[in-house]
C-alpha cells in the first residue's frame, strides 16, 4: 500500500476533503479529521504510516495487541497507527471506513444531512 493508494481509498469517501496547505497532512469530513499522516522510523524501515480512529478503544487496542496496528502518538487511545508499507489494500479500505463512519456519526446532524450518502461497498 502506497500513500496514493491510501489516498485513493479516502477521497472515495463522500465528502472527503484533504486539508489544505499549512495544515496537518490529513482527510476530513464535515472538517472533523478522519485519516492523518506522517512517515515514522518504523523499527526496521522508513514507512510512510497513517492514523485513523477505531470506535472505541477496546478496539484500539485488539489492533494493537494483535500487532495489526501500533499506538497512535499524541492522539486519543482510540487512534491507531498503521504502517502502509505492509498494509494489505481490504484492510485499508475497512480501517478507512471505520475511520469515516465513527467519525461521520459523531457530527451534528445538520453536517451530517448535509453530506452525500455513504455508499455500503
Amino acid at each position: 500500500m502506497t500513500r496514493a493508494d491510501f489516498d485513493t481509498l479516502c477521497a472515495g469517501m463522500p465528502g472527503a476533503v484533504l486539508s489544505g496547505p499549512g495544515e496537518l497532512d490529513a482527510w476530513k469530513v464535515g472538517g472533523k479529521m478522519f485519516a492523518c499522516f506522517g512517515h515514522t522510523e518504523n523499527r526496521a524501515s522508513n514507512t510512510d504510516a497513517a492514523s485513523v480512529k477505531c470506535p472505541d478503544a477496546e478496539t484500539a487496542a485488539m489492533l494493537i495487541d494483535a500487532g495489526a496496528a501500533r499506538k497512535a502518538a499524541y492522539f486519543h487511545r482510540s487512534w491507531v497507527t498503521l504502517d502502509l508499507g505492509p498494509l494489505e489494500p481490504d484492510e485499508a479500505r475497512h480501517r478507512i471506513a471505520v475511520s469515516y463512519d465513527t467519525i461521520r456519526a459523531s457530527l451534528k446532524r445538520a453536517a451530517r444531512d448535509a453530506l452525500p450518502p455513504r455508499e455500503e461497498a
